[in-house]
């Protein structure tokens, strides 16, 4: 299973950088690409940490290097965004049919879908974590209250925003409400994440790669 796991983490990291440049290809082809705003985006963003741990974490697993408190909470932290962008997406984006940055149809599913359902499913049955504290939960929220801020400041200075809940022509009332609910989201993810700790998976000793 843990070179199963180390091969899917892979595939799905090289699928996940295709679609970010598929994305970032069609965009440029079409107008002026403005990368503070492709890359503003909190699916690409997250997307990109993603690609990181797939592979950083597939290569590990291959090495059969054991888990540490802090790959650990690495590895929840993005799953814990992963599972946001794709709770998101469906929940407020999808019913509007807004791309979320997204235009073309299979990158929007890689990046949107098919990377939140892989890293619920990658945490809860890959072999490379320990228990995660709850005291650490306020870690969940350094990345998104920084992405916040930034789209804050950038609404209210040049007027972009990536996502429609975040626009402030609703008004700041509303997009205080709707960021409180998000933050919210990430903590709630976050604890539930934390029901993979009552069956603990374990790497074997170390071992050489095969």
């Amino acid at each position: 299973m843990r070179i199963g796991i180390a091969v899917a983490r892979l595939i799905v990291a090289v699928a996940t950088i295709a679609a970010i440049v598929a994305t970032f290809t069609s965009v440029a082809a079409t107008s002026p690409i403005n990368p503070f705003n492709f890359f503003g985006f909190f699916t690409i963003q997250s997307n990109l940490l993603d690609i990181v741990v797939l592979l950083i974490g597939g290569l590990r697993l291959l090495r059969g290097t054991e888990p540490t408190r802090g790959w650990t909470v690495v590895r929840w932290a993005v799953a814990d965004y992963m599972v946001i962008v794709g709770i998101v997406y469906a929940v407020l984006l999808a019913p509007l049919g807004a791309a979320g940055g997204v235009p073309v149809p299979w990158a929007n599913t890689v990046v949107h879908v098919v990377t939140p359902i892989f890293a619920l499913v990658d945490w809860f049955l890959a072999p490379d974590r320990l228990t995660t504290p709850l005291r650490l939960t306020w870690v969940l929220l350094l990345y998104p209250a920084l992405w916040i801020a930034v789209v804050l400041v950038r609404g209210a200075t040049d007027g972009w925003v990536p996502y429609p809940f975040l626009d402030p022509k609703h008004g700041y009332a509303f997009v205080a409400g709707m960021t409180a609910i998000v933050a919210l989201a990430f903590v709630l993810v976050g604890l539930a994440l934390r029901l993979a700790d009552r069956v603990p998976p374990r790497l074997p000793a170390r071992t050489a790669l095969p």
